[in-house]
């Protein structure tokens, strides 16, 4: 049993903790960039060597270590994408009134160079290793850039579950490409194909006749692709799988909400209260009753840039057609998450700054119904 117990842990394990080590570079302050993108150049030039040592060899440990070299690559591409030292022409949220294939080919060029440099990846080590009897790096990183494509394709067309929490600040424009909605046509498809290609690398796995390196290279790649699975049901499951590292800490909907309906009770009971001039200004308004998610998310962007005055926080809840939301800007960030409703009666957001343009603020949110 050992023999497939620990591939199997062997993947989990190096899977997680890349994610999570990836999740954390990109939450550190943005100065800290190319320090981060240098080490993992440096990281990658080792593990591509590692690659073409072991290319030609068909052990147990040359199996492990093809496995982590590809891991690691694909790692490179994912660090220089949310790093922003390769990503597309394109930097800025996605205007509401695009749709269609002008916003898929708008979206395409907010990673068009991280999109050609994973193919070049792919193209390079297929040349580098052609004709030698371990392939299992390249196919490793082959089944990384196809979770990759696969979840962003979804994220595009729309599922419930977005994780716009995780993109680092300098790429939050992103979030106006994404899309909440119950349920995408491209899911059910991208989830069959690698739920038959996970069952066809088990049955490789398990059959007679393989050599150790052969039965671990399969049930590693059979067991990436079941987390691959994994990852999109997490897409439209109502959790947040995030948690698995340790974001579960950060607010959630329910937090956000619940701070909201104090801060409106407040609101209601200072009506009549003379103002402060040196406190900020508090202003709520009730939203529409059925919000567009991406409208909303590019007027929250204009909102963290300035465009309406001096905000210093937004919180508010709303509903789309998929179902509830929560948002919050803070410290020039913004976030949208999924909730479930409680004691809300009205969707409604509250602002406070200074200078606070409240009828163009008014009026743009306004615009966001569906």
């Amino acid at each position: 049993m050992t023999e497939y117990g620990l591939p199997l842990l062997a993947t989990i394990a190096l899977w997680w903790a890349s994610t999570g080590a990836i999740f954390y570079v990109d939450s550190l302050p943005r100065r800290t960039f190319i320090w981060t993108f240098a080490g993992a150049t440096v990281l990658a030039l080792f593990a591509l060597w590692g690659l073409l040592a072991t290319a030609g060899q068909t052990t147990p440990g040359a199996a492990y270590g093809a496995f982590s070299y590809g891991l690691i690559i694909w790692g490179w591409q994912i660090v220089s994408y949310y790093t922003g030292f390769i990503t597309g022409p394109r930097k800025t949220a996605c205007p509401p009134e695009t749709r269609g294939l002008a916003r898929f080919i708008e979206a395409i060029r907010t990673s068009l160079y991280h999109e050609l440099a994973a193919l070049t990846g792919a193209v390079l080590l297929l040349a580098l290793t052609a004709g030698k009897p371990n392939q299992l790096g390249v196919w490793t990183y082959i089944v990384l850039w196809w979770m990759h494509e696969s979840a962003k394709l979804n994220v595009f067309f729309g599922v419930p579950n977005l994780g716009e929490e995780m993109l680092p600040e300098h790429l939050r424009y992103l979030q106006s490409f994404m899309t909440r909605r119950p349920m995408n046509m491209f899911f059910p498809f991208s989830v069959t194909i690698s739920t038959v290609v996970t069952a066809m690398l088990v049955q490789r796995a398990v059959s007679a006749g393989n050599a150790q390196s052969e039965t671990i290279g399969y049930t590693m790649l059979a067991t990436l692709m079941a987390l691959a699975v994994m990852e999109h049901w997490f897409l439209v499951a109502p959790m947040n799988g995030n948690a698995l590292w340790g974001t579960a800490s950060r607010r959630n909907g329910a937090e956000l909400a619940a701070e909201l309906e104090l801060e409106f009770a407040a609101l209601a009971a200072l009506e009549d209260s003379p103002p402060d001039a040196q406190a900020p200004e508090s202003w709520s308004v009730v939203l529409p009753p059925i919000c567009d998610a991406r409208t909303l998310a590019h007027v929250l962007e204009l909102v963290a840039a300035g465009a309406f005055g001096e905000v210093d926080t937004v919180k508010g809840a709303v509903r789309t057609p998929a179902h509830w939301i929560a948002f919050e800007i803070k410290g020039r960030k913004a976030r949208i998450l999924p909730f479930a409703p409680q004691r809300l009666v009205a969707p409604l957001a509250v602002a406070t700054g200074r200078r606070i343009d409240r009828g163009r603020l008014q009026a743009a949110l306004a615009q966001c119904a569906a």
